[in-house]
Order: C-alpha cells, then sequence, then structure tokens
C-alpha cells in the first residue's frame, strides 16, 4: 500500500525584517496559532504580514501616520474593506521587543508572540484605551499565548 502525502496549503502569514537582521525561528507554528487565534475569532484570514523592524523605523513611522513622537512597541494597520475579514500590516520593534523582554522578565520570544497576538487582537477589533479595555486585550492575550506549541515561557530568575 503507498502511502499519500498531504501538502497543507501555506497559511497568508508573511514575515519580514526591515532593517535590522532578526532570525524568527518557528514560522509554521506561528502562522498556525495566528491563523486559529483568528478563526476562534469568527474572522477569516486573508492576508497578514509581520514586518519586524528598528526602533527608529518605527518611530518615523509613529510620528507620520499617528502623529505621536514615541517609542513603540507595535503599530498595526488594518487593510480589509471587508467586514470578519483580516487583511494587515503589523510593524514590530525588534528593540522595543528585547527591551521589554528584560524589563519584564521574559523571553524575547515570549514579547514578541505576545506583540504579535496584540496586533493581531486590533485587526479583530479589540482595542487597549481605558482600563477595561486593556484588561480585557490582556487576557486576551494571555489565553492565545497560552495555545502556542512552542516554548515562550518566562526566563529562570
Amino acid at each position: 500500500m503507498q502511502r499519500k502525502l498531504i501538502v497543507m496549503p501555506k497559511l497568508p502569514v508573511h514575515f519580514f525584517n526591515e532593517d535590522v537582521n532578526y532570525v524568527l525561528k518557528n514560522k509554521t507554528v506561528i502562522r498556525s496559532w495566528i491563523n486559529d487565534t483568528i478563526i476562534s475569532e469568527g474572522y477569516k484570514l486573508e492576508e497578514l504580514n509581520f514586518i519586524l523592524c528598528s526602533d527608529k523605523y518605527l518611530l518615523e513611522m509613529n510620528k507620520q501616520y499617528l502623529n505621536h513622537d514615541t517609542y513603540t512597541d507595535v503599530i498595526t494597520f488594518d487593510n480589509s474593506d471587508i467586514e470578519e475579514t483580516i487583511i494587515g500590516d503589523i510593524f514590530i520593534s525588534v528593540e522595543r521587543i528585547q527591551e521589554n523582554a528584560k524589563t519584564f522578565g521574559s523571553s524575547v520570544i515570549n514579547e514578541l508572540c505576545r506583540v504579535m497576538i496584540h496586533g493581531t487582537l486590533h485587526l479583530l477589533g479589540y482595542g487597549d484605551k481605558g482600563k477595561a479595555a486593556k484588561t480585557l486585550m490582556t487576557a486576551k492575550e494571555d489565553t492565545y499565548l497560552a495555545t502556542l506549541s512552542i516554548p515562550v515561557k518566562t526566563k529562570p530568575l
């Protein structure tokens, strides 16, 4: 009996570097995790780009598009015209992620995945302005991080 090879279609989640040389591991697992999150919220994934960049690059974007002259870890752009469909770009500062990981006693991959899911949750309609919205956002982040099957636990003290 001959075995059939089942080839799964590649999910439309893409990773890019913009002025940084960060090597993201476990891309296939992260793609599935992001897709599963989107589906569990009742949305369809059309295309999602994660662009890893420097503080300087993201600061310029923050000034240009949001009129904020501050460093940030993530900026999300929703490019979808269709309800319940995700098409977007999520820009993430690798330097902010590394700094936040040190500040919170977390691993870099844990912090990166937290910010990835944070940006994705923005595309799903969740906000983080105000105490109640921020509490819900953090709870959602924690829930979805718990479903990720790569080691992203905090580093030992």
